[in-house]
């Protein structure tokens, strides 16, 4: 293998350099030794080479990872490290999305040409996730809520241009992409990637933005009112388009998506758009019989609870639920019958009962009744 420079010195950089400084430091050496700076200049044109080679493999975290341990043979698909094989190193080496890319249109090829799409190739906006906490009554009736969230928006100084003085890219010439040579087993391959200078915009500004630093997006809190519809349901998503962060090179908008958080309510639950409530009644009150006041979302109403009711009793009251958010009409609330035994009672109020014991007779207690039968039946006498 041919004796080759350090990569790391090549570009200047230690080998703890981090991503963002080896960047910096390809974007200065590329544009030192770029052709157009120095016509004519062999020199020049092969150091270039070396750079863009260099930025390749350090700019490459598995590349970069291989070359640390292996030097460059980590690097080269002819000398796979630890192997024998000619092409041990092809799949730390070669992504096929660009090899086969130059196949297929990619920019460069076997003789250059190419398309220059990828390089305005527009990017949408991310879409943001927030929340927003309301009431049981809330989410019943409908409400109108302000939410207030971060988002990715143009820049209000420049418009989103980013600045002034537009001009074609140093270091790709305008084309977005700068070219790659690689070696693979079918011979030598150009690719392509974007360019780190531009950003694959092809072109740089010469007078940067002050408030975005040139890229004519800044992060910003935002607003905006939003009508939460009757009956929406704990857990569910409201999704309000193009409120999300703007997009890159013309792309469109992101959503908000607003997470529905509905808080619990003292009295009632909710069961899909049924409401539940569960009221306790004396022993006398469901012996007897009685009208009793139940609560529901509309205010107080009266109900007539039959004579004999029993615990764990359920009844209706129709139309009284959660609206329908996807249809006309409203669910029904289920009231559930729960029977208090008293406690601490007196004397007095203990002879009473023992009295009315004394004299109560099979039919007013079939269930008591029947289990006793069923012991007959299974025991005996």
């Amino acid at each position: 293998m041919p004796n080759k420079q350090d990569y790391y010195k090549i570009l200047g950089v230690s080998k703890s350099a981090a991503e963002a400084d080896i960047k910096k430091a390809y974007r200065k050496m590329a544009k030192i030794h770029h052709p157009d700076l120095n016509k004519g200049d062999k020199a020049a044109e092969a150091k270039l080479k070396e750079i863009n080679e260099a930025y390749e493999v350090l700019s490459d975290e598995n590349k970069r990872a291989n070359y640390d341990q292996f030097g460059h043979a980590g690097v080269d698909p002819n000398f796979g490290p630890g192997s024998g094989s000619a092409y041990s190193g092809f799949d730390q080496e070669f992504d096929l999305g660009d090899i086969f890319g130059s196949f297929f249109g990619g920019f460069g090829g076997f003789g250059g040409g190419g398309s220059n799409s990828s390089r305005t190739r527009s990017k949408r906006g991310s879409d943001i996730q927030t929340s927003v906490s309301i009431s049981f009554e809330e989410s019943a009736f409908g409400c109108s809520k302000t939410i207030h969230y971060d988002r990715v928006a143009d820049c209000g100084k420049c418009g989103g241009v980013g600045g002034t003085g537009k001009k074609a890219c140093p270091v790709c010439r305008g084309a977005g992409q700068v070219v790659i040579n690689q070696r693979t087993p079918f011979g030598m391959i150009q690719t392509s990637r974007p360019c780190a200078e531009c950003g694959g915009a092809g072109k740089i500004i010469e007078n940067p933005c002050t408030a975005c630093g040139g890229g004519g997006r800044v992060r910003k809190s935002d607003s905006i009112e939003i009508e939460i519809p009757a009956g929406i349901d704990d857990g569910q998503i409201l999704n309000v388009r193009n409120k999300g962060s703007v997009g890159l090179n013309g792309g469109g908008t992101g959503d908000l998506h607003i997470n529905i958080k509905v808080r619990s309510h003292p009295i009632f639950e909710r069961k899909n758009d049924d409401i539940w409530c569960e009221m306790p009644l004396t022993f006398t009150q469901a012996a007897l019989g009685e009208d009793v006041i139940v609560p529901t979302l509309d205010g107080k109403v009266q109900y007539h609870v039959h004579e004999g009711a029993q615990h764990g009793d359920v009844f209706k009251l129709k139309g009284k639920g959660m609206p329908h958010i996807h249809d006309r009409g409203r669910g029904d609330q289920m009231i559930k019958i729960n029977i208090e035994i008293p406690r601490s009672l007196s004397e007095e109020q203990k002879e009473l009962l023992r009295q009315f014991d004394k004299i109560s007779i099979a039919k007013n207690y079939r269930k008591k009744t029947t289990f006793f039968d069923k012991i007959k039946n299974i025991f005996g006498n």
